[in-house]
């Protein structure tokens, strides 16, 4: 043992400060209005991917038109998270998240009355950047508002929120869109952000810590946010332009130049944007690499599950969205559980466990084809929700855990930047495995079932028609022919997606071994207790 253990151990327990008295810096309340907060931000997520084609039709935009509205959104968000996390270490978490709730609800709104896709896109990158703003400041308020036993409870009903708002988007938003119009995915935004203001100027107490920041790292702001630009870009056109394109290998060069430079520069500056000592904890890095394998197979997995649902099985987006209610059941209850049981054993052994669940959820998934029934399909999404439930809550109180006080906020920006790059590679990484199976397959499916023989660009055609489930058919085809050309779609699609869920379930199975790797937060105490429940 360590002299410096020694005297740590020696030293005075901190007093416990009184119960908050009134609404101010209650808990319980400050997570009731975090979470109505960043419920908005999870929701659009997702919720947006089922009006795109109502919105494309209706503002009359192409298909690069329409995915830069799902696009434009994860982008700015991506990119400005750690950024904002060192705004609210610098002003104050409450300011900042107040902020973003204003600025998040009044960009939905101004989407919601946009008459052009230009300007529509331009509000949603508005939008991700107050959302930037939300995220790592609601982080920050648990991690000051809650004492340590109860810490991962609450990020426990935090991660629940969130993957109960990510999950149900596509329900709620197939319900908006179907019985409203696409306009209402917008405005529902603004009386949930009236509520998420209200409750935050009466409930939400400012901490400040002793050592923070005084100062911005405008250079380092700069090179993170190239690099993160850099990257995300790439990974976002790997679709249109491929892996192997000029074009994709320059930006993906540009953001490692940008990423050594901005490690360099972050050595020498004295109060860097995302001090790199941070990384020496073991934890926090394995935390960090956790929740990029994570969201890695999640969310590139469950990408495929929507046309598979929609385009393989016929569901309409309701149905579809009610087909993934196990995950998103399984995902509510299972995250304040796994609070609880990650304070009584620590993080490791409960995210090595839902790793490798998450794993067996993976590998299950990839044995689902044409003809898969309802029990079949939420045997394993449930299976997927038991697993993800306790990554979201542990590795979230890893990397913040082991984060000093005063870089909360950077810690929460840097959780879900994490998860956000994660997701995006996932989701092109993973879509380049179908692609290739696709076109692997498809030829040879295509000669064997006797169908006409098709030119070059046919065959290229029919192959992003069966890369997202859809039948290359048109409406003067015979029955017979369509039922044939279906059949051989369906079933190469279905080959494909098994491909993309067992590399998901391969990622899985590193990230267990990752998991291995994290501890309970060497800083968790620092922050928490700063009120008494």
């Amino acid at each position: 043992m360590t002299s410096e253990t020694t005297v740590a151990n020696a030293a005075p327990e901190p007093p416990i400060p009184d119960p908050p008295k009134g609404l101010r810096g209650h808990p319980w309340l400050t997570l009731l209005t975090v979470a109505i907060g960043v419920t908005m931000v999870a929701l659009d997520g997702t919720i947006v991917a089922i009006a795109n084609p109502v919105i494309a039709e209706d503002l009359h935009a192409s298909l690069a038109d329409a995915q830069w509205i799902t696009n434009g959104y994860l982008l700015a968000l991506a990119v400005s998270l750690i950024t904002a996390g060192k705004l609210g270490d610098r002003f104050g978490h409450r300011q900042t998240f107040l902020i973003g709730v204003v600025g998040f609800a009044a960009s939905s709104a101004a989407i919601a009355l946009s008459g052009t896709v230009t300007l529509l896109v331009v509000f949603r990158v508005l939008q991700g950047l107050f959302g930037a703003l939300l995220m790592p400041a609601a982080l920050g308020l648990l991690r000051a508002t809650f004492p340590a036993e109860k810490l991962n409870m609450a990020i426990g009903i935090w991660g629940m929120v969130i993957g109960a708002s990510t999950a149900g988007g596509p329900i709620i938003g197939g319900l908006l869109v179907e019985h409203v119009n696409w306009q209402s995915v917008f405005y529902i935004n603004v009386p949930v952000g009236v509520l998420a203001l209200v409750c935050g100027l009466a409930i939400l107490k400012d901490h400040r810590a002793e050592k923070a920041p005084k100062s911005f790292d405008i250079p380092g702001i700069a090179l993170l946010s190239g690099a993160m630009f850099c990257l995300i870009w790439a990974v976002i056109k790997s679709g249109e332009w491929q892996w192997g394109d000029s074009r994709t290998l320059l930006f993906l060069g540009l953001a490692v130049v940008c990423f050594a430079a901005f490690a360099f520069w972050e050595t020498r500056t004295s109060e860097p944007l995302l001090p790199l000592r941070m990384f020496r904890s073991v934890p926090l890095s394995a935390g960090t690499v956790l929740m990029v394998l994570m969201a890695f197979g999640f969310m590139g997995g469950i990408f495929f599950v929507t046309f598979y649902l929609q385009n393989v099985h016929g569901m309409s987006p309701v149905d579809s969205g009610l087909h993934l209610l196990p995950l998103t059941a399984m995902m509510i209850v299972a995250s304040p559980l796994a609070g609880v049981l990650i304070t009584k054993l620590g993080p490791r052994i409960p995210l090595v466990v839902a790793m490798l669940i998450t794993s067996v959820s993976m590998f299950g998934a990839s044995t689902l084809d044409v003809d898969s029934s309802t029990a079949e399909m939420s045997l394993w999404f449930g299976l997927l929700g038991l697993g993800l439930a306790p990554v979201m809550v542990g590795a979230t109180e890893v990397i913040v855990g082991n984060a000093p006080i005063e870089l909360s906020g950077v810690a929460g920006g840097l959780q879900q930047a994490s998860m956000q790059v994660g997701g995006s590679i996932g989701t092109a990484a993973l879509g380049a495995v179908m692609a290739a199976k696709v076109d692997d397959d498809l030829p040879g499916s295509w000669q064997r079932a006797g169908l006409p023989p098709m030119s070059g660009q046919q065959l290229d055609q029919a192959s992003k028609a069966v890369e997202v489930g859809k039948a290359p058919v048109t409406k003067d085809m015979k029955p017979e022919l369509v039922e044939k050309i279906t059949g051989v779609a369906h079933d190469t699609f279905v080959s494909g997606m098994g491909v993309a869920f067992t590399v998901a379930g391969v990622v899985s199975l590193l990230a267990a071994v990752v998991a291995a790797f994290t501890k309970r937060g060497d800083n968790a105490e620092a922050g928490a207790g700063a009120a008494h429940i």
